[in-house]
């Protein structure tokens, strides 16, 4: 099954981290056949929201909402249950400074 694995922290302490550290986390996933995907992402300040109202679309600047920690990025792992999900995102570095968000993917059917 796959999970995706949300990676949420304070940018300011994110950005102190050691890329070294997670890319050996990735490389540890990719070596015991967990990793499929997983990226960083460019700080909040670049985001924009995408609404759909009426009809009407309609941009923001930023996040949707404002929090003390932004989204940094995800790892998609492949795990045989929940379980082993968790076991492998609590090795996640930033779990340490912010929070990872564990959740299955819902696969979608086509019609």
């Amino acid at each position: 099954m796959k999970y995706l694995c949300l990676v949420y922290g304070d940018e300011a302490k994110m950005a102190e981290m050691n890329d070294a550290e997670c890319m050996s986390c990735v490389g540890g996933l990719i070596d015991s056949g967990h990793f499929i995907a997983g990226e960083a992402l460019q700080p909040v300040e670049t985001a924009t929201t995408l609404r759909i109202r009426n009809g009407k679309v309609s941009y923001t600047d930023g996040p949707f909402a404002e929090t003390k920690e932004q989204l940094a990025g995800f790892y998609l792992l492949e795990a045989r249950d929940l379980n082993e999900a968790l076991d492998k995102a609590a090795k996640i570095p930033p779990a340490r400074i912010g929070s990872i968000e564990v959740r299955p993917i819902r696969e979608l059917q086509p019609d």
